[in-house]
């Protein structure tokens, strides 16, 4: 498995169920767009500041959240999608 370094988060992207049109056509994967929804499954050890004192995230594993569209780097291990974003690029986290 990957461990991310400093602020970065490793998030596993949740699929999105098969998309249907009002007139009842399938979307095609190819024609479907990123989801920017995830589960974090690891998180760095936090940003260092100048000082050297360092400033924990506010995500924790288990988490689900909302990310930016373009954040991140995407990642294939073992059959399943990931990405590692910055946790700047983390826009909310799912209640």
């Amino acid at each position: 498995m990957l461990k991310p370094l400093g602020d970065r988060v490793l998030v596993e992207i949740i699929e999105e169920a098969e998309q249907k049109t009002a007139g009842g056509l399938y979307v095609p994967d190819t024609a479907k767009e990123k989801s920017q929804r995830g589960k974090v499954i690891a998180v760095g050890t936090g940003k260092m500041l100048d000082n050297g004192t360092r400033v924990a995230l506010d995500v924790k594993e288990g988490d689900t959240v909302y990310f930016a569209k373009y954040g991140g780097t995407d990642v294939s291990l073992e059959g399943k999608n990931y990405s590692i974003l910055a946790e700047r690029d983390i826009l909310a986290i799912v209640e």
